[in-house]
């Protein structure tokens, strides 16, 4: 998991909305994402990204919402993770970082192309 903390950085991303039910037993790995994605270190990587946290009282699934700046979406809901979600949604919000930041560097012409 410190692997994917390492990781875990917010420029590219433009909102993280975190939703759940605060009486359901299925939440700790949310809880556990969101207090990764919003600690200092991390959110100092990104100041203008927006954290918006739903708590809900209605029983229903929680779920992890991030938008990327150029509109790209990345949803987790914890029905379609294994029983190491915490650690599965962190290295699934940082490959998906770490792929957008590849693409974005390639779209880029490098110093020595550019006239």
């Amino acid at each position: 998991m410190a692997a994917a903390l390492a990781r875990l950085v917010l420029r590219l991303v433009k909102q993280v909305q975190v939703q759940f039910c605060s009486l359901e037993k299925n939440v700790e790995s949310t809880r556990t994402f969101h207090q990764s994605e919003s600690s200092e270190k991390v959110r100092c990587t990104n100041l203008t990204c927006s954290v918006i946290v739903d708590v809900r009282h209605n029983g229903s699934e929680p779920c992890v919402d991030v938008l990327f700046r150029e509109g790209h979406r990345l949803i987790m809901r914890r029905a379609h993770l294994t029983a190491h979600t915490a650690q599965e949604m962190l290295k699934a919000f940082a490959h998906h970082i770490q792929a957008k930041g590849e693409e974005g560097s390639r779209d880029k012409p490098s110093a020595s192309t550019r006239r």
